[in-house]
Formats: C-alpha cells, sequence, structure tokens
C-alpha cells in the first residue's frame, strides 16, 4: 500500500466549480448540502494501491490466523440440502477470529446470500460448485444499485458490505440460479414493491478486494459488481453469462482496479464501467478512475464487449484497455461503446486504448455516443451544467478485421465538444471508415485499411491533424437542453 495526494487537474476544478454552481441554483436542504460539502473537500492523502504495474504489489487478503473448512460447520455439499447457515457460520467464525481462509472443498453447495467479512478468503477448490438457490426470499433486501440509482433490492449471492481485505479464490465455480435474473418490475393488479434482483458477486464500500483464477455463470444480470469499493483486483476469472442485462464485471463508482488476463462472454457488456446517474449521481459524485484492463479476451451476443457509461453522472476518468482480443458483439454494437447524454453532467476523460484486435464476429471497432445514450433519469442534472464533458480520448495500434465499422463518433453535441481525440495505427479490413462530429484537436494518423465503401474519413465542425481529404458533412442536430420543474434534493 502506498501514500499519494489525489491530483487535482484543471478540468476538475471546472467541473466542481459548475457542480458549485448548479447546487447552489437547486437550493439544497441543509442534509444534502452537508453531503456535498463533504465530496468537495480538497484531497488528502489516502493509502490506495495504484495499478500501473500489474498486479504487483497487491495487499495479500486472508492472512489472518483462522483456517476453516465449512464442511466442519455442517455444510453437505451434495446439491441438495441447503448449505447457507454452515457456510455463513464458517465466514462468521472466520471473522470473529481475526480472519483468514475459509475453505470450501469439492462438492455442490446450495446456498442463499452469504456475506464475508473483513479480512477473509473465500477459497473454492477444484471441483467445487457453489450454486444460488431459486428462492428469491433467500437473498435479503437492502440498498442497492440499480440503473445508476440506489433503489431497494435483493444482495448478491455472495456480497460484502463495509468490509477490508476480502478476496474470492478458485479454482471452483460460482453460478447463479436463472429463476433469479430479469430486471425489476411492479405488478400492476397487486401493487406489489419492485426490487432488484439479486447478482452474483457483489461489493459495497468495501476496500482490498482480490478475485482470482474462478469461474463463473449467471443469467439475466451482472455477474461481478462492486460499488463505492476501491483497490480492486480482479484476475483469471472465466465469466459466462449469455441473455439479456448479464453483464460480466460492472465497476460503478469505484477507484483503483485492475482486471486482467480474464475471459468475458456475455449476453450483454462484458465489462461496463459506470458512476451512478441523473442529479443524485451527480450530488454525490462518486466517481470511478483509475482503471486497468490488460489481456483480456471479450465476446457478447447482444451488446458491447467495454462499455463506459452511459451512467456517469459521478464522472469516469483515467481508464486504460491494452493487450486485449474482442471476438464477437451484438448486431449493429461495437466493441467499444463510450455513451452518455445530456441530463447527465460531469465528465468523461482520459479514455487510453492500445493494442486490440477487433475479429470478424464484431460489428464494430469504436462507437461514442454522448449525446442520447441510455434512459433519462427522473431526475436529471438541469442546463448546461448536465451536459457531459469529454476529453482526451486515444487509441492505437489497433488491427480490425472484416468488420462493418470502423469508427462511428458522429454523436457529440457541439456545445461541449469532444475535446482531444487519437486514432493512431490502425490497419486492416472494414466495410465502412470513421465518421467524427464536433470535436477538436483531434489527431488522425496511420489508417491503413481496405476494403471500405465510401469516404474513408467524413467529419462535420472537427479540426485538428490529419484530416486532409476527409469528407465534410452536415452537422448532427443538437439536442434539446434538459429543463427540471423543481430543483433537486437528495431523498
Amino acid at each position: 500500500m502506498y501514500r499519494f495526494q489525489q491530483r487535482e487537474n484543471t478540468k476538475a476544478m471546472r467541473e466542481k466549480m459548475l457542480r458549485r454552481s448548479f447546487l447552489k441554483s437547486a437550493a439544497l436542504a441543509t442534509g444534502a448540502a452537508t453531503v456535498m460539502a463533504r465530496a468537495e473537500q480538497p484531497a488528502s492523502a489516502s493509502t490506495a494501491w495504484k495499478p500501473v504495474h500489474g498486479a504487483a504489489g497487491f495487499p495479500a487478503v486472508g492472512t489472518g490466523p483462522a483456517r476453516l473448512n465449512v464442511r466442519d460447520f455442517g455444510a453437505k455439499g451434495d446439491g441438495a440440502t441447503k448449505d447457507t447457515a454452515a457456510l455463513q457460520q464458517t465466514l462468521d467464525r472466520c471473522a470473529v477470529l481475526g480472519g483468514g481462509e475459509v475453505l470450501v472443498p469439492a462438492g455442490n453447495y446450495l446456498t442463499g446470500a452469504i456475506q464475508i467479512r473483513s479480512n477473509t478468503l473465500l477459497r473454492f477448490e477444484k471441483d467445487t460448485i457453489l450454486t444460488g438457490t431459486g428462492d428469491m426470499a433467500d437473498y435479503p433486501v437492502t440498498t442497492v444499485r440499480w440503473e445508476g440509482r440506489w433503489i431497494q433490492g435483493h444482495i448478491a449471492l455472495i456480497y460484502a458490505i463495509d468490509a477490508n481485505r476480502i478476496g474470492i479464490a478458485g479454482p471452483g465455480h460460482i453460478e447463479g440460479s436463472p429463476l433469479l435474473g430479469g430486471r425489476p418490475s411492479r405488478t400492476i393488479f397487486t401493487g406489489e414493491p419492485s426490487y432488484r434482483h439479486p447478482a452474483l458477486i457483489e461489493f459495497l464500500r468495501c476496500d482490498t478486494i482480490h478475485l482470482k483464477d474462478f469461474s463463473t455463470a449467471y443469467q439475466h444480470i451482472w455477474n461481478v459488481h462492486p460499488t463505492n469499493c476501491q483497490n480492486i483486483l480482479i484476475e483469471g476469472l472465466t465469466i459466462r453469462s449469455n441473455t439479456g442485462n448479464g453483464d460480466g464485471i460492472d465497476i460503478d463508482s469505484c477507484k483503483h482496479v485492475r482486471i486482467e488476463h480474464c475471459d468475458i462472454a456475455t449476453g450483454d457488456d462484458c465489462i461496463s464501467l459506470k458512476s451512478g446517474r441523473g442529479a443524485e449521481a451527480f450530488t454525490l459524485l462518486q466517481t470511478t478512475e483509475d482503471v486497468s484492463i490488460a489481456d483480456c479476451t471479450f465476446a457478447d451476443n447482444i451488446f458491447a464487449c467495454i462499455g463506459i457509461g452511459s451512467e456517469t453522472s459521478g464522472g469516469i476518468r483515467d481508464v486504460r484497455v491494452e493487450r486485449c482480443k474482442f471476438t464477437q458483439t451484438g448486431k449493429g454494437t461495437c466493441a467499444f461503446y463510450i455513451k452518455t447524454r445530456p441530463g447527465r453532467g460531469a465528465f468523461l476523460e482520459n479514455i487510453v486504448a492500445d493494442d486490440l484486435d477487433i475479429g470478424a464476429g464484431c460489428a464494430g471497432f469504436l462507437r461514442f455516443n454522448l449525446t442520447n445514450s441510455g434512459l433519462q433519469d427522473e431526475f436529471p442534472v438541469p442546463g448546461d451544467v448536465g451536459i457531459p464533458t469529454a476529453k482526451n480520448f486515444r487509441f492505437t495500434n489497433i488491427r480490425v478485421t472484416d468488420i462493418p465499422l470502423l469508427v462511428d463518433g458522429f454523436s457529440v453535441d457541439a456545445r461541449k465538444p469532444l475535446d482531444g481525440l487519437v486514432l493512431e495505427n490502425i490497419s486492416g479490413t472494414c466495410a465502412k471508415g470513421i465518421s467524427l462530429a464536433n470535436a477538436v484537436h483531434v489527431s488522425v494518423k496511420n489508417i491503413h485499411v481496405t476494403g471500405f465503401a465510401g469516404p474513408l474519413l467524413s467529419i462535420a465542425n472537427v479540426t485538428g491533424k490529419g484530416l486532409e481529404g476527409a469528407t465534410t458533412v452536415d452537422a448532427p442536430r443538437v439536442p434539446p437542453a434538459v429543463e427540471v420543474k423543481e430543483p433537486y434534493k437528495l431523498h
């Protein structure tokens, strides 16, 4: 663990000034003002692992004195008996003994939700399967994140809340019940409450998380979902999900994250980076930042492989993706998709990708849509403050194979153009080239692709280098400003 001073760049200062103006005009209640004041205090030195040089230096977890076996606490592992109580008792015992390791030996353990406490590593042996029950009552209701908002929902199969130095290690397998997936819905006739359905693995407000060398399978909803966490290392996971909203890894308002050597094939995004949606998230300012993704393989059969947004109201910055292979996306969707819309506010900045292979199963390489992606929040951020800013996107050393589309960067708001875009050393075959709109400080260099029809580069209201010979087209329509009837208050 190392000490560091969080940097305050000019962009962040501008965003804070805009945010203060928004909050002042909104006349937030005293409680909300207190929350915002806390978020706006100058950064202070804090302990954090910086994922700059791979996994080296990540703090060890499960080093406490306890070494416990769930079989000794009554777990059957026969695939029929509910082992929830035995598994939880073992985890609780480990915590009160000062932490350590909980071993789940070979077998099939049927269980409801179980909670990992601080200083605990949950280890699955080879031929161990942890299977979630299909009974929603086995997953307690608490406050969870859904669609960028904090709502009531069922907690995950494996979860931790306000815990430190925790982990899950393989080589075992974790799978959720297909009976539990899907989006929350309210029954019209009964008026029953609408709870979010359980994720598979979920951490809330935790520090120092290590997930290593196991596999997961879950339908309809997310496999791994850390929220408001920091110092996260995810390595060697194999994730499978083949239906809608079945994301692989959702990084939600988290800092200092490294994802490496993972094989992810999903129905929805393989990896999604988020920071909340609307005025609630804009007020709380819980940014996703310092995220590194390396040496992974991605396939998606409905949407993008890596999605950044559209829940961006807390800001997303300092993301690096390198040495990854993209083998499949949903029809009409790009491997890399950056997305937001007016009403989100905040920023998307310093997004870097290098040394990527985009296979023939992908419908495109890159799209950024900053004008109309995702549902508008019930409480949007109004006016110009609610128009997200985008800065410093850099994509280099990209190899594409027989993809329909190279780059779609046309959906950018003219009121806040994209400031800084590098497309460099891109080679291979594609059916359609690059389209860009409303961008400044653009650099296009060494684009060596063949097979495309029409112009290689189409631009509208774009300035920068390497634009010679581009075809000029009409600029996209500016979306209407977002208006609100009443000032927002945290509630």
